[in-house]
């Protein structure tokens, strides 16, 4: 597996809107784009920060599992994501290495990429999503 950096690193809120001002007029974050991604229960907000950016996660409702997240820890940073060339293969290479992952096969994200998640107790307690604009 190939890191080519860090993809975005996403933050729970319970108000997209109040968040979003914060790191747009307080930080002077560059937002650049909002959508809904059904699959996840959530609306997202793009902010850029160089070749990154900062993803503010919002429940669409209760069923949601940042809904959950935020319910059991609060607002705050849910999960790491890293830009790979080949998620097929990164994936396969995890399994390899016995790996924990959530997603055995890619699936749609955010911004028109496709993600596969890693589980926390493979990844010394963080989430950690893989993602990838190719595959």
């Amino acid at each position: 597996m190939s890191i080519n950096k860090i993809a975005h690193i996403a933050i729970a809120v319970d108000n997209l809107a109040e968040q979003i001002r914060h790191y747009r007029d307080v930080l002077g974050l560059e937002l650049v784009g909002e959508e809904v991604v059904e699959d996840q229960g959530v609306r997202v907000a793009f902010l850029k920060v160089g070749e990154s950016t900062i993803e503010l996660l919002e429940p669409l409702h209760d069923a949601s599992p940042v809904a959950k997240f935020i319910a059991k820890r609060g607002q705050g940073i849910h999960h790491i994501a890293f830009d790979v060339d080949d998620l097929d293969e990164s994936l396969q290479g995890l399994r390899q290495k016995e790996i924990r992952l959530i997603d055995e096969n890619p699936r749609p994200g955010g911004h028109g990429c496709q993600i596969a998640f890693l589980h926390p107790k493979s990844t010394h307690g963080v989430l950690t999503e893989l993602c990838s604009a190719g595959s």
